[in-house]
């Protein structure tokens, strides 16, 4: 079991071989509005992170509202770092995220961020990626991390 220092939780999810489960301890910090997350490392080295949209996440189109799946890549982005080993601390941060949505998502079923690292420097990470929705491409990303100091 692995825990990061600033109250991640990053463990084997019981309910699902091979996941990690993904989130903060804390459940008054923003990333518990998202729900349940879970993560993992495909055999093709990219990272899938999985969330759950429910009703709180819709908007009036009864769809995943944008501004959620917004937090999901944002959380996909840390989720991908932590996932192939490049951040361990809890202090990184978001410079960029680029966003293209190109379908609506339902809520009441899985949504899928795989992601893969492009690039990675002494201070940066470069990650792009894809949210899928069964067979359909809902959106697209790219999104830059700033290492905390020290990593």
């Amino acid at each position: 079991m692995t825990h990061l220092p600033t109250g991640f939780l990053h463990e084997p999810d019981p309910d699902n071989p091979g996941w990690m489960r993904w989130g903060f301890r804390d459940p008054t910090r923003f990333n518990s509005a998202l729900g349940r997350m879970i993560v993992r490392v495909d055999a093709d080295g990219r990272v899938r992170m999985r969330a759950f949209p429910d009703r709180s996440h819709s908007n009036l189109a009864d769809k995943v509202h944008g501004g959620a799946l917004l937090g999901f890549i944002d959380v996909a982005l840390f989720a991908t770092s932590r996932s192939k080993g490049i951040i361990e601390a809890g202090t990184a941060v978001t410079l960029d995220l680029s966003t293209q949505f190109v379908g609506a998502a339902d809520i009441g079923q899985p949504l899928d961020f795989v992601s893969e690292v492009l690039r990675t420097t002494r201070r940066l990470v470069f990650i792009r990626g894809l949210v899928e929705q069964g067979d359909a491409v809902i959106a697209s990303y790219s999104g830059t991390i700033r290492k905390p100091s020290g990593e």
